[in-house]
C-alpha cells in the first residue's frame, strides 16, 4: 500500500516527536512544520492527503492557513488539533469545512484514528459493503427457498433498493452485475408469489395494504383528530428513487417510512384511481361506467374525477370536512409555478391533495428523447436526475412551505416503473390496447411465461370494458411486441422504462408520512 502523506503544522511539534515516530510505524509519511506559513509553503511544493493543523499558532493561525490551503488544494482532508473545545470555535471550524478535529492533549492512537477515517474510509467502506452485501444475498435466499410472505418481500425490496444506492456510491467494487442478477432472478419469483396469491388479496385474505387502502390507513385518523393533510402523489415514484431523496427531507421533518402494494396493472387509470375513490377498477365501473369508454393514454379522462373520489370517500370513511378539500394537479413546470405563487391560500384548507406528474413524465420520455434517454440510461442516472429535480422542484418548496404551518404531510405514488430488456410477442385483435407492460383486449395471445393472463376480469376486479375482454400483464422486464414492425419496436423500446406489469419495482411502493420538525 501506498504510504499516506501527512503535513502536520504544530509550534510545539517537538513536543509531538513520539507521535510522528509511532505514525510512521503505522506507515505514514509525515511532514512536520512549526507555522502555517510553512504549512502553506510545503502545500505549495507538493500534495498531501491530510494536513493537521494546531489552531493557535504563532503568525497565520489554524482557521487561516486552513483557508489558504483549500484554495490551493481544494481536495484535501484537513483536521483542526486545539486546546479549545468552545463552541464558537467548533462552529467556526464546521463553518470552514474542516474535515475533522481533536482536542488537545492527544494521544497518538486518536491521531491515527483520525487519519484512518480520512484517509482509508472508503476502502474500509468497500469492504463492509462487500461482506455485508454476500452476507443478506445469502439470507434472501433463504427467505424465499422457506416461502417469502407479502411481507417478506417488502422486506426484501427496501434491501435491495437500499443496495442499489450504496453500488452507486462505490461503483467499482464489481458486484452492481451481481446485484442486477439477483434483482433479475427475484423478480422472476415475485411474479409467480403475485400469481398465486393475488386474487385471494382481492378477497381480503390476509392481503397487504393496496392502493385501495391509502385514504384509510393514512389520511383517515389525522383528519377526524382536526389536524391539517398535505396529501402529495407523486406519479411514477419507485422505492429507489424515494430512497434518494429521502435525506433531503431529515432537515424538515420527522420521517415514518411504510409500503403498499399497487394494484394491477400497475398503471395510472387502475391505481391512482384506487387510491382517490378507495375502490377497485370494477367498482368503479359500476359506478361511473363512461370513466373506461374513452383511452387510457388521456389521463385528463381517465382520472378526470379523482377530487370527487376522494370527497366521496372520506365521508364513507366518517370525515366530516366542513370547509370542504383542494385538489390540485401538476402536469408541468408553468403549472407547478402557478401553484407555487398561490399556496398560501391552500395553508387554511383541512385537506389539500397534490399530483405531480414529473417522474412519469421522464419515464416515458426516455423513449422519445435521446437526451433524455442519455440521462436515464441505467437506473442510477434515473434516481440522479429524480433527486436533482427534487432538490430544485418547486414541489420541496411546496413542503417547506406546509411544513412552517405544522401541516402533516402525507406522500405516496401509484405505481413504479422498471427497465425494460425483454420483449415478448402479442397477438391480438386490432382493438387491443397499445401499454408496452399490460394489455387487454379480445383473442390476446402471448407466452404465459412471460405475463400473467387474466381471463374474466371480474375476478381480478377489472373494468369488464365490453364482452370477451381478457388482460395481460408483463412479468419480470418484458415488454409486448406486435408481430407488425416487430424488429423495429423492439429496438425502439428496449432499455426505456415502463409500467404496467408486475415487479417489485413496479408494485412494492412506499407511504411516507412527514410530520414537521
Amino acid at each position: 500500500m501506498d504510504r499516506k502523506k501527512v503535513l502536520w503544522a504544530d509550534d510545539e511539534i517537538e513536543l509531538l516527536r513520539p507521535h510522528i515516530l509511532f505514525l510512521q510505524d503505522k506507515g505514514y509519511e509525515i511532514t512536520a512544520v512549526t507555522s502555517g506559513e510553512d504549512a502553506i509553503a510545503q502545500v505549495r511544493r507538493g500534495t498531501f492527503d491530510v494536513v493537521l493543523l494546531d489552531e493557535h499558532m504563532s503568525g497565520k493561525d489554524g482557521i487561516e492557513t486552513f483557508a489558504e490551503i483549500k484554495t490551493l488544494h481544494p481536495g484535501v482532508a484537513t483536521a483542526m488539533i486545539t486546546k479549545s473545545d468552545e463552541e464558537g470555535l467548533m462552529e467556526e471550524a464546521i463553518g470552514s469545512q474542516i474535515d475533522d478535529f481533536l482536542i488537545k492533549p492527544v494521544n497518538p492512537s486518536q491521531v491515527l484514528l483520525v487519519l484512518k477515517k480520512l484517509t482509508e474510509s472508503t476502502q474500509i467502506n468497500r469492504n463492509r459493503i462487500s461482506k455485508e452485501y454476500l452476507s443478506q444475498f445469502n439470507q434472501i435466499s433463504t427467505q424465499i427457498a422457506m416461502g417469502a410472505h407479502w411481507e417478506d418481500w417488502i422486506d426484501i425490496h427496501v434491501k435491495l433498493s437500499g443496495w442499489d444506492l450504496e453500488m452507486e456510491r462505490y461503483p467499482d467494487l464489481g458486484l452492481a452485475d451481481v446485484l442486477q442478477d439477483q434483482k433479475s432472478q427475484l423478480n422472476l419469483e415475485f411474479g409467480r408469489f403475485i400469481e398465486e396469491n393475488y386474487r385471494d388479496w382481492l378477497s381480503g385474505n390476509d392481503r397487504p395494504p393496496l392502493s385501495v387502502d391509502i385514504a384509510s390507513k393514512y389520511l383517515a385518523t389525522p383528519l377526524k383528530q382536526g389536524k391539517q393533510v398535505l396529501f402529495l402523489v407523486l406519479d411514477c415514484l419507485r422505492l429507489d428513487q424515494y430512497l434518494a431523496i429521502e435525506p433531503l427531507l431529515y432537515e424538515h421533518f420527522e420521517i415514518t417510512r411504510d409500503y403498499h402494494y399497487s394494484i394491477l396493472p400497475t398503471s395510472t387509470p387502475y391505481s391512482r384511481n384506487a387510491i382517490f375513490s378507495g375502490l377497485f377498477p370494477s367498482d368503479l365501473e359500476r359506478q361511473y361506467p363512461e370513466l373506461w369508454k374513452r383511452g387510457e393514454d388521456d389521463e385528463s379522462s381517465s382520472n378526470r374525477f379523482e377530487h370527487q373520489f376522494l370527497d366521496q370517500q372520506l365521508t364513507k370513511l366518517g370525515v366530516n370536512l366542513k370547509s370542504g378539500s383542494k385538489y390540485v394537479k401538476v402536469l408541468d413546470p408553468e403549472e407547478a409555478e402557478r401553484v407555487e405563487k398561490k399556496v398560501s391560500s391552500y395553508l387554511n384548507q383541512p385537506l389539500v391533495s397534490m399530483v405531480f406528474n414529473f417522474v412519469d413524465i421522464l419515464a416515458h420520455s426516455g423513449s422519445d428523447s435521446d437526451v433524455i434517454k442519455e440521462m436515464v440510461r441505467s437506473d442510477a442516472g434515473y434516481r440522479s436526475v429524480t433527486r436533482s429535480w427534487f432538490e430544485h422542484s418547486t414541489l420541496f418548496n411546496i413542503m417547506r412551505t406546509f411544513a412552517k404551518q405544522d401541516v402533516i404531510i402525507v406522500l405516496t405514488t401509484d405505481h413504479g416503473s422498471i427497465r425494460v430488456n425483454k420483449n415478448t410477442k402479442v397477438i391480438s385483435d386490432k382493438e387491443a390496447s397499445t401499454n408496452l407492460r399490460y394489455k387487454y383486449g379480445r383473442n390476446l395471445k402471448c407466452d404465459s411465461k412471460h405475463a400473467m393472463v387474466m381471463q374474466n376480469p371480474e375476478n381480478y376486479k377489472l373494468p369488464r370494458r365490453g364482452i370477451n375482454i381478457d388482460y395481460i400483464v408483463a412479468k419480470e422486464d418484458y415488454y409486448f411486441v406486435y408481430p407488425t414492425n416487430y424488429n423495429k419496436y423492439v429496438n425502439l423500446y428496449k432499455n426505456s422504462f415502463q409500467h404496467g406489469g408486475i415487479s417489485m419495482d413496479e408494485m412494492i411502493l412506499p407511504v411516507v408520512t412527514l410530520l414537521p420538525k
